[in-house]
């Protein structure tokens, strides 16, 4: 455990210079001397759109988006609404990966061969979405356990059968107690298997989940259920929250204490989900438990899932990222995705893959 915590303590210099990575993989890096190429086949931004009610917009096309990245107009390559199949603006469903066919058009305007095949394989895996479930069982959890199990277990119960949910576990270390499955069954005998104990190092697991959905296409979201304030990281809240956006990972959390309860973690869970289009729940007893999972399914299944090939552009760190809605009626909606990305080479992911994998058990 001491080696342990010398190498998360030598994470914490470094870290904001290696935790960032490019919006959408896959994409390819070459050294040429002094100068770095960054190549981004596929940016892909998850949207909500509501009234000023909080009711779901449904309904909208591929027209009704208009983004910006680096205030450069984008031209949209993928589009899906929810769990419905995913489309190629003006030229309609894309291509199965597993069949290979690619549409005699040639795909979007502007693509290579490689790059419509990622956006066949984009395609492929957009319909349900991949929902990581990160469940508390530190020594805060020793109350109320057993409803925080069932509010998990009905949650994954009730996600559309196209989904596949991973359960992992934190308290000190990292627990993948079930990796990505379709089956039910085994991620509710996961949650089960859960015992509460030792001390709760939620940004350091937070940070590890996010690096296992990194490579994922399609709608990812991680799904965090904490009964009490962070008393063991060395990763601070706001690197987790980068890289989440800079994977397009969303991040709903699930607090069981009231918001006034413990307002340093309650301003760190809002901003990290904010920053990624995602939700924070300050639910203080297991119907509200309840009724905040309820709502991040609701959620998932409403939003846009809308990628884009990047036009070109100079800037290699921060780009922003603008959508808006357009026609008739559509400024009166609101609009909740994330707003920007970097643009950083895979080397660095790798780099921090190994140290963080230095400071976690893993439990298969």
């Amino acid at each position: 455990m001491k080696k342990n915590r010398k190498t998360m303590a030598s994470i914490g210099a470094g870290l904001s210079a290696l935790l960032f990575v490019a919006g959408a993989p896959p994409f390819a890096a070459q050294d040429e001397g002094t100068h770095l190429r960054v190549t981004v086949n596929l940016v892909q931004l998850n949207v909500a759109v509501t009234d000023s009610k909080g009711n779901y917009i449904s309904g909208l096309h591929p027209e009704n988006f208009e983004i910006t990245e680096d205030k450069i107009p984008q031209r949209i390559a993928t589009f899906e609404e929810g769990n419905g199949p995913a489309i190629r603006p003006g030229q309609g469903p894309v291509a199965d990966e597993a069949s290979g066919a690619v549409p005699a058009d040639g795909g979007s305007p502007g693509t290579s061969a490689s790059d419509r095949i990622s956006e066949a394989a984009m395609a492929s895996t957009m319909a349900g979405a991949n929902i990581f479930i990160l469940f508390d069982t530190s020594n805060y959890m020793y109350r109320g356990f057993v409803y925080a199990q069932d509010a998990i277990s009905d949650f994954a119960r009730s996600m559309d059968s196209a989904s596949q949910i991973a359960f992992y576990s934190y308290s000190r270390d990292l627990s993948r107690a079930t990796m990505l499955t379709a089956d039910r069954f085994r991620v509710v005998n996961g949650v089960r298997s859960t015992v509460a104990g030792d001390d709760a190092a939620l940004y350091n697991s937070l940070l590890l989940t996010v690096k296992d959905a990194a490579s994922l296409t399609g709608r990812k979201a991680i799904v965090v259920f904490s009964n009490g304030p962070d008393n063991a990281s060395s990763v601070p809240p706001e690197d987790v929250a980068e890289l989440a956006q800079d994977t397009g990972t969303i991040i709903y959390i699930v607090s069981t204490r009231l918001a006034q309860d413990d307002p340093v973690s309650t301003a760190a869970f809002e901003r990290m989900s904010k920053a990624t289009g995602g939700k924070a729940y300050f639910a203080g007893n297991w119907r509200k438990e309840k009724q905040a999972f309820a709502s991040i399914k609701e959620d998932l299944s409403h939003l846009y899932s809308v990628s884009y090939y990047p036009q070109a552009n100079p800037n290699r760190g921060w780009r922003s990222i603008s959508v808006k809605l357009v026609g008739p009626g559509m400024e009166k909606y609101h609009i909740r995705t994330r707003d920007g990305y970097r643009l950083l080479p895979p080397t660095m992911i790798n780099g921090a893959n190994d140290l963080a994998a230095g400071t976690s058990e893993d439990q298969q």
